[in-house]
């Protein structure tokens, strides 16, 4: 099944899993996974390093096929889908990723305006005869959106790990996604370049309130105000998942991360610490 008229046959869930499991070399990545996710939500997936949230994200991404289970995106069911296709009409950004051919971004400079240019042909170099003023126009909108409109003529090779995380989501935002897919892009960042990505993020919801997203991390101070559901993920299976008020409590973190935790939500914002036994001096 091919998506030559786009999105237009897709219904259903923009993420739908249904007993999903993944299986490498004989360890499992994920067990009996369900997970539904409605266009227009905000998802954060959270959990201790190894418990699956990556290989989560990449089913969700239509990077790998489930070992078993069922799983959808956007409407179009895995195994039946042109997976390339697919990809097309989702937005995937991690702080590893690598965006542009290394040797010619040092040998050509190349600028962050053209790094989002890449992102309307889904290349590793700029495809100049595929990009004509409407491209321009919307490569330096999407910056100013991002709060980095300044960055446009900078190399991005000289870029700030800040900087590029917000350059890299411009550039997933150039082929109009339906979905945007987030894996730990704070990774490496200051607090000031963290801060200064998550209300990029938190604008990207209030802006675009159609597009549906998913951010993967373990950091409470990392999860945007705008989020509206939470997924905790733990040896490999799915400990809650809902509305982000009902997951988010200080029993279900401790059970997720396997210590005493007290949730505070303070502002719009989570942050979480070790809960300490107080003793008599």
């Amino acid at each position: 099944m091919s998506l030559e008229n786009g999105l237009d046959g897709a219904t259903g869930a923009a993420v739908d899993m249904a007993g999903v499991s993944v299986r490498v070399v004989g360890r499992t990545l994920l067990a009996e996974v369900d997970w539904r996710v409605e266009f227009g939500e905000h998802w954060v997936i959270l959990g201790r390093n190894g418990a699956g949230k990556t290989t989560m994200l990449s089913v969700a991404a239509a990077v790998r096929h489930p070992s078993s289970g069922a799983a959808s995106v956007l409407g179009h069911r895995l195994g039946r889908v042109d997976l390339r296709e697919l990809r097309r009409h989702i937005g995937l950004v991690a702080a590893s990723q690598r965006l542009v051919d290394e040797a010619l971004m040092e040998e050509e400079g190349l600028t962050a305006h053209t790094v989002v240019l890449t992102g309307h042909t889904g290349s590793s170099a700029p495809l100049w005869d595929r990009y004509g003023p409407r491209e321009h126009e919307k490569a330096h909108a999407l910056l100013a959106d991002l709060g980095c409109k300044d960055l446009a003529d900078r190399p991005f090779a000289v870029c700030s790990q800040g900087e590029r995380g917000r350059v890299r989501i411009a550039r997933a935002l150039m082929a109009d996604p339906a979905i945007l897919m987030l894996d730990e892009p704070f990774a490496g960042l200051d607090l000031p370049a963290r801060e200064d990505l998550i209300t990029a993020i938190e604008d990207l919801a209030h802006g675009r309130p159609a597009l549906t997203t998913v951010l993967v991390t373990h950091h409470l101070e990392e999860v945007p105000s705008t989020t509206t559901h939470a997924l905790l993920v733990s040896d490999a299976r799915v400990l809650a998942a809902g509305p982000v008020h009902d997951v988010l409590t200080s029993e279900n973190l401790s059970r997720c991360f396997g210590r005493p935790l007290t949730l505070h939500h303070v502002d719009g914002r989570w942050y979480v610490r070790a809960a300490r036994r107080v003793t008599g001096v």
